[in-house]
């Protein structure tokens, strides 16, 4: 075992995603395997200050390296909203996560409203950041770009993928499979830019 990483999330996907893109021999945890632990709020004013912050906070408290990502989607003709904003951007208080995205996709759709094709232009964006208890040892960032659908289409993903529809590929999102999802996805893309980055600080913290 080359050591243990902290993913700094309670969702058991985003823990094997990152455990399958990044490396078996090192011994992932979540935030659900430390019991109570203190959320961090995430009130920053960018992905990347969420991030640090998150990074840094529960790594301090956990004394373990962590990964911590920030995302969200990015509408032009909305100023670059939902951004930090995009889980709660409809204002829907709910532990339903279903409710949540229907109603998030359907005041951007609303927003959008008689906006032709041309002026929908969205990104998703990730910043993902890793961090000791002492301090920030890498950031990457990844993009997705496309536009906003007039309606949703598919059944897969979540969040806002079913109106982010990706001009290549003459899909949403949600109409393409998981394993399509990561080579293109804004994570998929910020986690394969940490990887040599998590590689080379490995190697000098083990050699």
């Amino acid at each position: 075992m080359r050591g243990k990483i902290l993913v700094a999330s309670t969702n058991p996907g985003k823990v094997s995603e990152l455990r399958s893109m990044l490396g078996e021999e090192i011994e992932w945890v979540g935030l659900s395997d430390f019991g109570q632990i203190e959320t961090i709020a995430e009130d920053g004013q960018t992905f990347a200050e969420n991030a640090r912050k998150k990074a840094a906070g529960y790594a301090k408290v956990t004394g373990l390296w962590t990964i911590a990502d920030d995302s969200g989607l990015v509408v032009d003709a909305l100023g670059g909203q939902p951004g930090v904003k995009s889980a709660r951007f409809s204002g829907v208080e709910s532990k339903n996560r279903k409710l949540l995205d229907r109603k998030n996709m359907e005041k951007v759709l609303e927003l959008l409203e008689g906006v032709p094709k041309e002026r929908r232009t969205a990104r998703f964006v990730c910043h993902l950041v890793l961090a000791s208890p002492e301090e920030v040892l890498a950031e990457t960032e990844g993009n997705l770009e496309g536009f906003i659908a007039e309606r949703q289409a598919g059944e897969n993903g979540f969040g806002y993928d079913p109106i982010f529809f990706v001009p290549e590929l003459g899909k949403t999102v949600a109409q393409i499979s998981r394993a399509e999802k990561n080579e293109i996805s804004h994570r998929g893309k910020a986690i394969r830019k940490l990887k040599p980055q998590l590689n080379e600080l490995l190697q000098k913290k083990f050699s």
